[in-house]
């Protein structure tokens, strides 16, 4: 162990890992990100709270039993640049790296009953194109601090759809509202929670969340962010 150690420290000498939020250097112990961004995160605490901001937004759209986020999404802030490396330049471990932040302090407060994570699919064609599903990567790291499986092919997207950005709410549902699907009954009476990368005016993750209660589920939520 002691051997694997120097050499890791040898390693890092000549290539230097960099925090993907400010871009110093990590220090031993730290990936991805440093502790100083860690703690700077503008987080939601909706967790904390017997209601929050999304759970009303989405009532009468589905039926909840927890509505979460883990940050609070400020344009040009550290969370922007976060999702950007994100989805845009090939840095999944950014998505498994607040997955398990995330998840520990949820665990950490009991927020933990869970019995099965779905990520919100992408389609077949995007997901070529970037080389993986973001929202499924939050997944897996709050997989590892939850203790709770994840599974990417339990909902599927049946159709490509053009980006939800700069579209209002009721286009952004016209845009997704039948694009999704579930071709099983492994959720039925599963405590299921629902994940996708960021919640703007939960079109996305209403329509997949509708098939996932028609197959029998209890539905939860969790985003990276709130837009």
């Amino acid at each position: 162990m002691e051997a694997e150690s120097l050499f890791s420290d040898f390693i890092a000498l000549f290539y230097p890992k960099y925090c993907f939020g400010c871009r110093d250097g990590l220090v031993k112990g730290e990936d991805t990100l440093c502790t100083r961004c860690i703690l700077e995160l503008p987080k939601t605490n909706y967790h904390l709270s017997i209601t929050n901001p999304i759970k009303e937004k989405l009532f009468g759209r589905l039926p909840l039993e927890h509505a979460l986020a883990y940050l609070k999404f400020r344009k040009t802030g550290i969370v922007q640049h976060l999702l950007h490396e994100l989805k845009y330049n090939n840095h999944p471990e950014v998505g498994v790296k607040l997955g398990k932040l995330f998840g520990r302090e949820l665990k950490e407060n009991q927020v933990d009953q869970f019995d099965l994570i779905v990520p919100v699919p992408l389609h077949n064609s995007r997901k070529r194109k970037r080389g993986y599903n973001q929202s499924a990567k939050f997944a897996e790291g709050l997989s590892k601090s939850l203790d709770v499986p994840w599974d990417e092919s339990i909902s599927v997207r049946t159709q490509s759809t053009a980006t939800q950005t700069k579209k209002n709410r009721i286009e952004r549902w016209e845009n997704v509202k039948d694009v999704f699907a579930v071709h099983t009954d492994q959720v039925r009476g599963k405590r299921v929670l629902l994940v996708d990368d960021v919640i703007t005016t939960g079109a996305t993750i209403e329509a997949c969340g509708k098939h996932l209660t028609e197959h029998g589920c209890l539905l939860s939520i969790a985003c990276i962010a709130e837009a």
